[in-house]
């Protein structure tokens, strides 16, 4: 008599659960931040600028609400304004902000030249180096966005060989707010990157000469901040200028 089997211990594989479905709009809400964070930081995404829910949500394959999630975190970093029955835009700094944000940066910066003497490997150092010649490069074949985007990835990796996460991420935040207010209130565009700057703020440091490094690194900010005019009208005036040369 044939034996009828018992109903067995397998089990069938589980299908995607909310958690999953958790994790991979989380994923793309991170994707939709760091695309516009990198937009806005590089210039695409000037201040003002509306930004379309619609648009993003379409192109990435998501709802608005996972869309309003990387908006909200962008908000908070300070490079969105949500404006109430308007819409969000990117944000545009006061003069005030923008004096502030110069003056953290001066300030964590030197911070980090400290660290840096103290922690930095030789083989940071020459990725370091090698950093500045990129820039060297970009300063003779780039252009105007290249340079700025390196010149920026100088003073973050500085700030990763420090060796401080909290402070890193503070500095990365205000250099990206910084982009905004050098698109708001820049007055003088100078052909250069700060590398020979930067070369000369890495020698100081492989020296273990942080009083050299200083006072490197406070001219060199000192020159960025030259090119502000942190008067009223003057963001008005840039983003006029920037239709000009665009549609002459």
């Amino acid at each position: 008599m044939k034996k009828t089997r018992g109903p067995t211990n397998k089990t069938m594989p589980a299908g995607p659960t909310a958690a999953d479905a958790t994790d991979g709009n989380d994923d793309i809400s991170e994707r939709i931040r760091a695309t516009l964070a990198g937009a806005i930081g590089e210039g695409a995404l000037k201040p003002g600028t509306k930004i379309l829910e619609e648009a993003i949500a379409e192109h990435f394959g998501v709802s608005r609400t996972v869309v309003r999630g990387a908006l909200g975190v962008l908000e908070s970093d300070h490079l969105l304004d949500r404006k109430r029955n308007r819409g969000t835009f990117v944000a545009e700094p006061s003069i005030e902000q923008a004096r502030n944000l110069f003056e953290a940066r001066r300030k964590i910066e030197g911070l980090l030249l400290d660290l840096v003497v103290e922690r930095a490997t030789p083989e940071q150092f020459e990725h370091l180096q090698r950093l500045t010649d990129d820039e060297e490069h970009i300063h003779h074949h780039g252009d105007e966005k290249s340079k700025t985007v390196l010149s920026g990835k100088f003073h973050i990796a500085l700030a990763e060989i420090a060796g401080n996460p909290v402070l890193t991420e503070v500095l990365s935040k205000i250099v990206a707010r910084l982009s905004l207010v050098m698109s708001l209130y820049e007055d003088e565009r100078k052909d250069d990157c700060g590398a020979d700057h930067h070369r000369m703020i890495v020698a100081a440091l492989r020296a273990k000469d942080v009083g050299k490094a200083r006072e490197l690194m406070d001219f060199h900010l000192a020159d960025i901040e030259s090119r502000v005019r942190l008067t009223e009208g003057q963001s008005d005036r840039h983003a006029f200028m920037a239709v000009l040369e665009t549609f002459s």
